[in-house]
């Protein structure tokens, strides 16, 4: 029986909408959120009453790239703007697709994308030493003129070139959820703070200002559900279980684990900051703020969703006993 009890985020991951190996142009993403929603509405259609947010680093990339091509004739985007267009085109995307996916079942559902704004603290650690590598590589003489040219920090990454490294601060708060809250609480399907959300910062004025930073989505959708008060997080991703030492002879895939063993893990190094470290994060920070006793976090594959809420597959993360 697939656990539908009290409302759930599912956060996407990019192989979601953009597939390793493709160009990843639209009609490709297109195809691609077609299928995911068939497998969302499969857990719509026996009852899940969920919010979704998804990734962006591929989509990210691109308009970045598109920008710097397109550098000598139109003015530049700054990358809060890429992440709010993005956010933007894939929401629609994916809001989209479910709708036509539930009317084709006969279910008269509405799907609102959101485009959302993130509160993340000026004085970040992060904001000092970036860490989140973003866009194209480049080789050293082009890396220099970006640098001059617009203060960006680039490192090196062997054989492969220089990139662009950006601040990943942790998000604060989600600036629209009250609107997010209310419209959840009414049973409305929803699409939001896709690729982590918008980051923006509080001026001593007040006022809210956008930032250059890329926000973990994982990260922000454990803030988002624990905010709407939500029983799971779904967290999908490309393997259908975590594993303790990863591809090594002694590989273990973990059914079940609490957060206190979640966390144990993460300081023994299991869990690197480039894949897995960001969502156990996500899963131990969600559970230690969620009121609901039954709360928990599933990490498993796309396709095996609706296994892993019936316990059959993914690796469940439970409240502490």
């Amino acid at each position: 029986m697939l656990r539908t009890a009290g409302p759930m985020v599912v956060a996407l991951g990019g192989n979601a909408i953009s597939r390793p190996g493709e160009e990843g142009n639209v009609p490709q993403q297109f195809k691609h959120s077609r299928e995911t929603a068939v497998h969302l509405v499969n857990l719509i259609a026996a009852g899940c009453h969920m919010v979704v947010t998804h990734g962006n680093g591929p989509q990210v990339g691109n308009v970045l790239r598109r920008v710097e091509l397109a550098a000598h004739e139109l003015y530049r985007l700054p990358l809060e703007i890429c992440g709010a267009h993005t956010q933007g085109g894939m929401g629609y995307m994916i809001a989209q697709c479910l709708r036509n996916e539930l009317w084709s079942r006969g279910i008269q559902r509405n799907v609102t994308a959101i485009v959302t704004s993130v509160e993340v603290d000026p004085n970040d650690p992060d904001f000092q030493n970036p860490t989140k590598p973003i866009g194209s590589f480049y080789r050293r003489e082009k890396a220099e003129e970006l640098q001059r040219q617009y203060g960006w920090k680039l490192v090196h990454v062997p054989r492969q070139g220089y990139r662009r490294v950006v601040p990943s601060p942790l998000p604060k708060a989600i600036v629209e959820i009250d609107l997010i809250r209310r419209l959840a609480n009414e049973g409305e399907l929803l699409v939001a703070a896709g690729g982590g959300g918008i980051p923006v910062v509080r001026t001593p004025a007040g006022e809210y200002v956008g930032v250059e930073a890329v926000i973990d989505k994982d990260r922000t959708a454990g803030l988002l559900a624990g905010a709407i008060g939500a029983a799971t997080l779904l967290i999908v991703t490309n393997v259908e279980r975590v594993a303790i030492n990863y591809n090594r002879p002694d590989e273990q895939f973990l059914e079940r684990m609490t957060a206190s063993q979640a966390r144990e893990y993460l300081a023994a190094g299991q869990f690197p900051p480039g894949s897995m470290g960001p969502k156990l994060e996500a899963a131990i920070d969600f559970l230690e703020r969620a009121p609901r006793p039954d709360a928990c976090v599933i990490i498993c594959d796309l396709a095996r969703m609706a296994d892993a809420l019936a316990g059959q597959s993914g690796t469940w993360i439970v409240k502490d006993e």
